[in-house]
């Protein structure tokens, strides 16, 4: 048993020799898979104009994915906010939420999940949002949403004199949408501290700043409605399999990735059998064993064992596995392997077998 909540993050990796539309498929597979298994939340990420992930529009696959299941909680790790107007996400994330019975997270960065040609190209107008008006765009947001639940004045929503006052984030009602706050480093930190949000830290891109932004966090912290007190959740590479030589063979392809990744030279994630006769440069080699440390990687038992104790040493809530393996059938088995290990309650997981 575990003592904190087990989630899942899937970014739909482009596997070579498959295409973007075979990606999309396998995360929807996986995420009705992940409903039976007891899963908390399941996360979709944003990413722009690149061959390695096909998840360009997490809103659209959230509200399909919801369709298909009955449990999970569904949403967005996350969404790019400085690419769009507060009131349009509002509107999207309350239009998921009262299809699904409330069952949407809403998960904000500030990264452009692309390069800077393609956030560019994804701008509404002649000019980006800049940077510092970020705050000003997640405030705006937490108000259109907390007006959409009939809230007004020191309750939540505008204040009486502000312009937007009687503007409506479509369609009203009930459903709360929580949001969060996305990091992987001290501004994410001060912004989920500002807000009084839960903090999801994105382990699997900076695992070396772990502490410095959660003492951040939590020193900065400001209750709010959504928080009395800081709520961390970690998002990091998970794989678990029955031995630790299975599990070496099956994060192959995700190491070589990215290893050419820190070279700039990422593509598409290569298949299981690519990856092992994959041919090492001396760069590579040097790469490698860091990459390979990344994480939590391994027999099932000792991956449980790992977890607990970073959940134990930074007092973490939730935890996001993201597991990057180039064959759904064995991205499956390691999620069911963790679950099982961590006594997740099931529910009709006869029916999916």
């Amino acid at each position: 048993m575990i003592d904190f909540a087990l989630n899942a993050l899937d970014q739909s990796a482009i596997v070579t020799g498959t295409n973007a539309a075979q990606a999309v498929r396998e995360t929807v597979a996986l995420a009705e898979y992940l409903d039976t298994l007891g899963y908390r939340r399941f996360w979709l990420a944003e990413h722009h104009n690149t061959s390695a992930f096909a998840g360009a529009a997490p809103e659209i696959l959230i509200g399909h994915i919801a369709s298909r299941t009955k449990n999970i909680s569904v949403g967005s790790g996350g969404i790019m906010l400085p690419h769009y107007a507060p009131l349009k996400v509002a509107e999207q994330f309350r239009m998921l939420a009262s299809l699904s019975g409330g069952r949407i997270d809403l998960g904000l960065g500030r990264a452009p999940g692309g390069d800077p040609k393609t956030a560019a190209a994804l701008q509404p107008g002649p000019k980006s949002w800049p940077p510092e008006v970020f705050p000003q765009q997640v405030e705006m947001l937490i108000q259109f949403l907390e007006d959409a639940n009939g809230l007004k004045g020191d309750a939540g929503g505008f204040p009486e004199d502000h312009p937007y006052q009687g503007m409506h984030a479509q369609p009203l009602g009930p459903e709360a949408v929580p949001v969060f706050m996305l990091g992987s480093g001290g501004d994410g930190a001060y912004h989920a501290a500002q807000f009084g949000l839960p903090y999801v830290y994105a382990h699997f891109i900076n695992p070396d700043n772990l502490e410095m932004a959660l003492n951040a966090y939590r020193t900065h912290f400001k209750p709010s409605r959504q928080c009395a007190e800081p709520k961390v959740m970690l998002a990091t590479s998970v794989l678990a399999a029955e031995t630790a030589e299975e599990a070496a063979y099956l994060a192959r392809p995700r190491n070589i990735w990215a290893t050419q990744l820190m070279q700039n030279k990422g593509g598409r994630f290569p298949s299981l059998e690519e990856a092992q006769d994959w041919p090492l440069t001396p760069q590579d080699e040097a790469i490698l064993p860091q990459i390979e440390s990344r994480g939590f990687t391994g027999q099932v038992d000792d991956v449980l064992e790992r977890l607990n104790d970073t959940v134990t040493q930074y007092a973490i809530d939730e935890v996001f596995a993201l597991t990057l393996i180039p064959d759904i059938e064995a991205r499956k088995r390691s999620y069911k392997l963790l679950a099982d290990a961590a006594g997740l309650p099931e529910a009709g997981l006869a029916a999916a077998q």
